[in-house]
């Protein structure tokens, strides 16, 4: 596995372990379907919550965050009610939430954006 995908997935099994903490129950991760994919998919004890998750080694290239332009928010909200769907909750309330992750020593510093579309 190339040290690219074993951050990301480290960043992922950050996020959820942070989401939890939280409270939130974890749904689903890395939900696909032929449009794409869902990093998270969690639920705080009122609604759905589609967390996408950006993990970088250092902000020397920019914040994760900033990897979120309009068409990734928009692409983002159609996977959401696709997911909706599919698990039959499809007119339940619904948000996305992009966690930016950025490598702190052993572990992460956490930027959490909540509705981002």
């Amino acid at each position: 596995m190339n040290a690219h995908i074993s951050l990301g997935r480290r960043g992922e099994d950050a996020a959820a372990t942070y989401l939890a903490e939280l409270g939130w129950t974890i749904l689903d991760r890395n939900w696909r379907c032929r449009e794409g994919e869902l990093d998270i998919v969690a639920h705080d004890g009122r609604r759905h919550i589609v967390c996408e998750v950006k993990t970088r080694r250092s902000a020397r290239y920019g914040d994760p965050l900033e990897a979120i332009t309009a068409d990734k928010a928009a692409r983002l909200r159609r996977l959401a009610w696709r997911w909706a769907a599919a698990h039959g909750v499809a007119g339940a309330p619904i948000r996305v939430d992009v966690l930016g992750l950025i490598g702190d020593g052993g572990g992460f510093s956490i930027d959490h954006l909540r509705e981002v579309c």
